[in-house]
């Protein structure tokens, strides 16, 4: 079997369970275990699947490093209620970390006029959004720019988290399961996540339902760590009653 017949199977396998080991994929495939490790590592340059430790994972419809710009047009209804929802936790005098996602953006509106409030933050649309808002104080965090995502990420900016404490953290998320808890495509802003966890009294996830029982790659924080899940109506009961079965709060 050449090369471009065990792409195109090796995609279809992925298409069907998301996720395999290589040694499963060898199986399938009637392959040897070192012939397929070196065709994932073409197809993953080729950004066709992601490399996992000891397998792969199917590639999402479009870059997972994407622009803010691009990001804040994706499930834009679903983010809107999540961001109006998310706001409600929030009390005048609150001290609040907010990271770069674009659901996370979505609160700006809603915030406004909850005051006084103090936001810590590493994204720039959340400073642009709060400039001449009185009485809302805004420490953004220093360290390397990304012009894509227009926020700071870097060890610069997690030590800068480090250093503050907040009430509550409004963080994002790339997928959430109850086996894996909450993932990323980014090590950097799994980092900046991270950070925020451990610096704040109460931890809230904004998490659209598309991305709900689905996992990336890189496991940041297990659901323990969360002290609610916030989404949107169109979550799959299923998916609800096996994250409710792990103790996670969940509002919707």
């Amino acid at each position: 079997m050449g090369f471009q017949e065990r792409k195109r199977q090796i995609l279809k396998l992925l298409d069907k369970q998301e996720s395999m080991e290589v040694q499963e994929i060898a199986d399938a495939l009637g392959i040897s275990a070192i012939t397929i490790r070196r065709d994932l590592q073409q197809l993953s340059e080729e950004e066709l699947l992601i490399r996992t430790h000891g397998g792969a994972m199917k590639a999402p419809p479009k870059s997972p490093f994407t622009a803010f710009a691009d990001k804040e047009n994706v499930a834009v209804a679903r983010k809107k209620q999540i961001g109006k929802l998310a706001a409600t936790l929030v009390k005048p005098g609150d001290t609040i970390f907010m990271d770069c996602g674009s659901t996370v953006f979505t609160m700006c509106p809603h915030l406004k006029h909850i005051t006084p409030l103090r936001i810590i933050t590493n994204s720039l649309p959340i400073v642009a959004a709060f400039m001449e808002v009185e009485d809302i104080h805004v420490n953004l965090i220093g360290g390397e720019l990304d012009k894509q995502r227009k926020a700071i990420h870097g060890e610069r900016a997690v030590k800068h988290i480090e250093s503050y404490h907040a009430a509550k953290a409004f963080i994002g998320a790339d997928g959430l399961s109850a086996r894996n808890g909450l993932t990323a495509f980014s090590e950097t802003e799994a980092g900046i996540s991270r950070a925020m966890i451990a610096s704040a009294n109460a931890v809230y996830l904004l998490c659209d339902s598309t991305k709900i029982g689905k996992d990336s790659y890189l496991k940041f924080a297990p659901l323990s760590d969360i002290t609610a899940l916030v989404t949107d109506p169109e979550l799959p009961a299923t998916q609800a009653a096996a994250l409710k079965k792990k103790e996670l709060k969940i509002y919707s």
